[in-house]
């Protein structure tokens, strides 16, 4: 007797976890929906310009292989460009913002929000942070229990903390951050470049197809060559609008985020507080060497955690003893950070160390 009730006050509490657990995946498997809708798109996309385009309906040998050899460079830079923008490795920020047991209950049994500030403000005293709330307190993610990094914000969709955050994009299932801003600048350049490609080598047939002369071979794929055009003008627009706006944010080195909202310094908020000069600012995404510009490889400058700020900014810029200071604007050097290399930007010699106040 006592073991059946045991086990129907048990059974609703499987059921909840069941339930939680179908939700879960079921959300999972929601958010892929838009990645799969642009690869069956690709595919279609493929047999329409290759199969029916290059293959049954050109009839110049020259102009077929011309057509293919172009046309699949570019689709392995998208394709890859894209692949890497989805599957990039998403770091989690380093241990030394996250705060200490000890630290957690302090702040949680202070009486008033300026003791919250001011025991923020002793933990992160030796953080390179240089950036504030709009009130002027050390930026804290009470649901991540850290201080945020210089740029980074927090995901709602991830559930954590991101370095430098752009935004989350549905598009590629993932937040567009410092771990691959490099790869979807990439993906949206060679996307627009492959749709202007087809755009421009369907439009000849598309012309014959409007005047009625497309002729009776071709019938058959011919709707799918006309439909590949509208397609490929239609996203051309898109991508072409949104890639010109990250241009923009690229030579002005700032995020999505940053361009609504202006980071906001011990002086101030600044939108331009972390531009450094267009080429500067394009190297730090994209990296010191050209010949890996247009590569979809990680390249970015920095480790996401601390980045050059302009020289009215530099006084507020904190450094710690194992930490690399910065030494001068738009050069960089290579660490060793554990097992790899990675360049981390300078800006200023290291300075003596003083404790960040309230403004």
């Amino acid at each position: 007797m006592a073991s059946s009730v045991h086990n129907n006050r048990l059974s609703p509490q499987r059921s909840f976890a069941c339930c939680r657990a179908c939700n879960m995946w079921c959300w999972r498997a929601f958010k892929w929906l838009p990645v799969l809708l642009v690869v069956s798109i690709i595919t279609w996309s493929y047999y329409a310009y290759v199969i029916q385009l290059c293959i049954f309906t050109i009839e110049s040998t020259v102009q077929q292989c011309i057509y293919l050899i172009v046309y699949h460079m570019l689709l392995v830079m998208f394709c890859w460009s894209y692949w890497q923008t989805i599957f990039a490795e998403i770091k989690q920020i380093p241990e030394k913002y996250k705060l200490p047991e000890e630290e957690v209950e302090k702040l949680l049994s202070a009486e008033s929000e300026d003791a919250q500030r001011t025991i923020l403000d002793n933990f992160a005293k030796d953080l390179p942070i240089v950036t504030r709330t709009m009130s002027g307190s050390v930026r804290y993610c009470n649901r991540c229990v850290l201080v945020k990094p210089d740029r980074a914000h927090h995901c709602s969709i991830c559930s954590r903390c991101v370095l430098k955050m752009d935004h989350h994009c549905p598009w590629v299932n993932n937040c567009v951050c410092f771990h691959n801003y490099k790869f979807f600048m990439l993906f949206l350049g060679y996307a627009l470049f492959y749709c202007l490609f087809i755009m421009s080598t369907c439009l000849p047939y598309f012309i014959k197809f409007w005047k009625g002369d497309f002729g009776t071979s071709a019938s058959a794929g011919r709707y799918h060559i006309v439909f590949a055009f509208f397609v490929a003008l239609m996203f051309a627009t898109t991508l072409g609008s949104l890639f010109g706006y990250h241009c923009y944010l690229v030579a002005h080195n700032r995020t999505t985020l940053e361009a609504f909202r202006a980071p906001t310094f011990r002086g101030g908020a600044d939108k331009n507080g972390f531009s450094i000069g267009v080429f500067n600012n394009f190297k730090e995404v994209f990296g010191n060497s050209p010949s890996v510009w247009m590569l979809p490889v990680f390249t970015s400058a920095g480790d996401g955690c601390e980045f050059p700020v302009r020289r009215e900014h530099q006084l507020q810029t904190f450094t710690t003893q194992d930490a690399h200071g910065y030494e001068s604007m738009g050069t960089t050097r290579s660490s060793e950070d554990g097992a790899h290399e990675t360049e981390r930007w300078r800006l200023c010699p290291r300075r003596a160390r003083t404790a960040p106040q309230i403004v």
